[in-house]
């Protein structure tokens, strides 16, 4: 089911730089791979060059995913801006998932991907992120 979510074309990658990284990895990845992926950090201007926006009412199109890889006591309420922009399907970077972002998630009726790192599943070829794709198989938590 984790790779379903991949197989969307549209995808909102949420980050709040002035806090934590930003997911630059896996965004530069998505946008490697051919994916309309539009970086949203309301702290910078820009991401690898592209305009940032502050929140999904301001992208240029509806997308069909987010990515969230912000602070822990941001999650739930970026669920929640997600599904209020229709947004179904969310990815919670692993060890930014809370309780409260799970219920608001099951509340809204949003799909919600976690406990992994979405690098995992965009990064080709040999890498740290393939060994621990790897290790995640082995263990079925991949």
């Amino acid at each position: 089911p984790r790779e379903q979510f991949w197989e969307k074309s549209s995808f909102a990658f949420v980050g709040l730089s002035s806090a934590k990284p930003f997911p630059a990895l896996s965004f530069g990845q998505a946008k490697k791979l051919g994916k309309q992926a539009f970086p949203i950090d309301p702290s910078v201007t820009h991401i690898q060059g592209d305009k940032t926006f502050a929140d999904f009412g301001s992208l240029p199109i509806k997308v069909e995913a987010a990515v969230l890889e912000v602070p822990r006591e941001e999650t739930a309420r970026w669920v929640a801006l997600a599904a209020d922009a229709g947004i179904t399907s969310v990815w919670i970077h692993m060890n930014r998932e809370t309780p409260e972002a799970l219920a608001v998630a099951k509340e809204r009726g949003v799909e919600v991907f976690t406990g992994s790192c979405a690098a995992m599943y965009l990064v080709k070829g040999p890498s740290y992120h393939s060994l621990h794709k790897w290790a995640n198989k082995l263990s079925g938590k991949y």
